[in-house]
């Protein structure tokens, strides 16, 4: 398991990339509720924001992609707007144990292995 911040280290309407084990990762507290996915956006396979943590639209209602303007339901990672229309956003399973919120990705080597 590894580390990848605490609870209030990523306050409500906020995201954060991340990179474990060579995946990139976004994390965003919506509502009080923390979402999970690969960094990765499904129409070209690139990165979701073009500044570090700048995920999300100005309302701080979707997830973004800045490079076409994909916008993804922060609760599901469906897309709704953009290019990749029905498409999802990589759901990445986490744990919160206290107050740290932990994710398991195995590292490369062992993902080639599989």
């Amino acid at each position: 398991m590894t580390l990848l911040c605490t609870v209030d280290q990523l306050t409500p309407g906020q995201a954060k990339g991340f990179e474990v084990n060579g995946v990139k990762l976004v994390l965003v507290n919506y509502r009080d509720s923390f979402y999970l996915y690969r960094n990765s956006c499904p129409h070209r396979s690139i990165p979701l924001e073009w500044m570090p943590d700048q995920f999300l639209d100005y309302e701080k209602n979707f997830i973004q992609c800045a490079t076409h303007g994909a916008l993804f339901r922060i609760e599901d990672g469906l897309c709704v707007s953009g290019p990749c229309v029905e498409d999802t956003l990589d759901a990445v399973a986490f744990r919160i144990e206290g107050e740290e919120i932990h994710v398991d990705l195995p590292a490369p080597e062992a993902q080639e292995a599989e």
